[in-house]
């Protein structure tokens, strides 16, 4: 018989950690018909974007389950998304440049770029959004000369919240790609 990784009790505990938490609705989600402020996305938010930093502490599924919080004042600064976009605009392009230029300093970096979305929105949908942050981002580090082989991309949709007030400046916080250094 095959004993069972370590890495498969992970995956089950990260696949219930959502079902511990009870089925308290929180916000409007994709069929509520609520869209973004444009009218678009009808899909409803959920998880495009976000601010803060990676630094060399692991992935935040590993800070959180020590407890842990991201580092917003690590080397690389989280990119910033706005409601219901994966578009690398404003702040958001500030925050991948600076990293741009981290990368270029360290070349041997490999980094994952994890995307996370507010908790807003059904988990199939926020877990979509959350790739397609992370997707953007590692598109524009590799246009700009970045090896797609140092650049790694999960999505984490709702489920890591950098906070869980449910308020407007909260969420903001939640939408963004997350950096994290994983060797240098």
């Amino acid at each position: 018989m095959r004993s069972v990784g370590w890495w498969s009790w992970m995956l089950v505990a990260v696949l219930c950690a959502p079902l511990a938490g009870g089925c308290k609705k929180q916000g409007p989600s994709p069929e509520d018909g609520v869209g973004g402020p444009d009218g678009a996305g009808a899909l409803g938010e959920e998880g495009v974007g976000g601010g803060g930093a990676g630094g060399a502490g692991g992935s935040s599924l590993a800070r959180a389950q020590q407890g842990l919080s991201p580092e917003e004042d690590g080397v690389l600064r989280d990119v910033p998304f706005g409601y219901d976009s994966y578009e690398l605009e404003g702040e958001a392009g500030d925050a991948v440049e600076r990293n741009l230029r981290w990368l270029r300093e360290n070349p041997r970096a490999k980094v994952e770029i994890e995307g996370h979305c507010d908790n807003r929105g059904t988990i199939e949908y926020n877990l979509a959004l959350g790739a397609k942050r992370a997707g953007s981002v590692k598109d524009h580090l590799v246009e700009q000369g970045i090896d797609a082989t140092r650049l790694s991309t999960i999505s984490y949709g709702k489920e890591l919240p950098v906070c869980s007030e449910e308020t407007e400046a909260c969420w903001v916080r939640n939408r963004r790609a997350h950096l994290v250094v994983l060797g240098r």
